[in-house]
């Protein structure tokens, strides 16, 4: 069964691959969100646009490129409320995907269930954006998180269909 811990033959459990790999997946989601919310909060009461310029400087990247100009003017959007949002959301949302990850990790049945939830909620938003813009990395992406689906949907109906012959 995909779910449960593979025995070798010394007796010894083993961790479910798969679910290490979904699990190590989450895990580094959980990094990049720390990661923003980290910058978020390191942006705080600093001059957005002078750190565009200057990583733009670093970069070098063309100041008068679209690119720059275009991240310029939306960096006139950004405050230090907006900064405080964007910092609170990447470490929330960086909590519930490290809560996935140990909860795949521990091949718990929780883990598997808020993760197909997760996921399931996403894929929708996931196909508008690659309708609404074809790219190779949101392809990716969605193909990732539907193989995901699939495969979590799979251990929960086959750990469901070992329970009942257990009734039986």
């Amino acid at each position: 069964m995909p779910g449960n811990p593979i025995r070798s033959r010394s007796g010894r459990q083993h961790h479910n691959r798969w679910l290490l790999l979904i699990a190590l997946y989450k895990f580094l989601h959980a990094l990049l969100f720390v990661a923003i919310g980290m910058g978020a909060h390191r942006l705080l009461h600093k001059d957005i646009a002078d750190q565009v310029v200057l990583l733009a400087h670093h970069l070098r990247f063309n100041p008068e490129s679209r690119l720059v100009n275009f991240i310029f003017e939306k960096a006139s959007l950004v405050n230090d409320p907006v900064l405080r949002r964007i910092g609170f959301v990447a470490y929330c949302y960086a909590a519930v995907t490290l809560t996935e990850g140990i909860g795949l990790y521990l091949e718990q049945a929780w883990g598997e269930f808020l993760t197909l939830a997760i996921t399931a909620s996403f894929l929708p938003l996931e196909m508008i954006e690659v309708f609404r813009r074809l790219t190779w990395i949101r392809v990716g992406l969605l193909a990732i998180n539907i193989l995901v689906f699939i495969y979590l949907l799979q251990v929960i109906i086959d750990r469901g269909r070992s329970r009942m012959r257990a009734r039986k």
